[in-house]
């Protein structure tokens, strides 16, 4: 025991010292791509390449929507156009009133208990965040804990198209948090349906069954992009954007 304790005092924290400060350690984040300038004929290349059709080809380049931008790396990777990437992880955009995430964060301050749910997502998301438990990321910092049950739950955070047989589970879900309650939801898939998109067996995102107040983008966002999201509903961050655009006066 006192082997480790001494171990432990060596050693010192290891958590990420994030949203304090910046996290720069390799591997918290895959990037994702930005708006880029190229020539016409490259821009419909990369547009035409793009399997989640984030990209919109212009005279002088390409903009981004990160709705449906599923991070496949098929815009940088064997293509003579390459996209240029950012190597950030705060993605989360507020779609409520700035207010109502003051309101929740006076409330609650530092202990915002959060219900996962899965909405018909491939695992990849809530993978990704059930690493907010580990050591390293360490979301009880911060205050945040998880809860298994939504009558105890301050934040529904949900991934998934939403299939057709979780639209009544997660309504009720939502219909048994107290008040006030807010929803993130993770990934672009709980966004706009991401690579499913809308069909019979896919509503194209949570928003069409219940109000969705953050949206964290990514396929699947990281622990961090998570994180910033859940920042984002006390308010506690500034919020990122859902595009990147080129300036319209600029040439190619």
């Amino acid at each position: 025991m006192l082997h480790w304790l001494g171990k432990g005092l060596t050693t010192g924290i290891k958590s990420s010292a994030y949203p304090a400060s910046p996290d720069k350690n390799p591997g918290v984040t895959p990037g994702r791509p930005v708006a880029t300038r190229m020539g016409p004929d490259m821009s419909q290349f990369v547009a035409d390449r793009c399997p989640g059709h984030c990209f919109t080809p212009r005279a002088n380049g390409v903009d981004v929507d990160y709705r449906t931008c599923i991070l496949c790396n098929r815009c940088r990777r064997d293509t003579p156009a390459v996209v240029h990437w950012e190597e950030g992880y705060e993605w989360g955009v507020q779609m409520s009133a700035q207010s109502v995430h003051e309101r929740l964060n006076s409330a609650f301050g530092r202990s915002l208990h959060i219900r996962f749910v899965d909405a018909g997502a491939c695992g990849a998301c809530m993978s990704e965040a059930r690493l907010l438990n580990n050591p390293y990321y360490n979301m009880h910092r911060l205050g945040f804990f998880t809860t298994a049950t939504p009558r105890q739950a301050d934040i529904l955070l949900v991934a998934g198209p939403l299939s057709d047989a979780m639209r009544e589970p997660l309504r009720q879900t939502y219909d048994a948090m107290p008040e006030p309650k807010r929803v993130v939801a993770m990934g672009v898939c709980a966004i706009s349906g991401g690579i499913f998109g809308k069909s019979f067996a896919s509503a194209g995102g949570i928003a069409e069954c219940i109000p969705v107040d953050v949206v964290v983008s990514g396929c699947p966002p990281p622990p961090l992009a998570i994180l910033h999201g859940l920042l984002l509903v006390v308010n506690r961050v500034p919020p990122s954007s859902l595009a990147s655009a080129l300036d319209a006066e600029s040439g190619p």
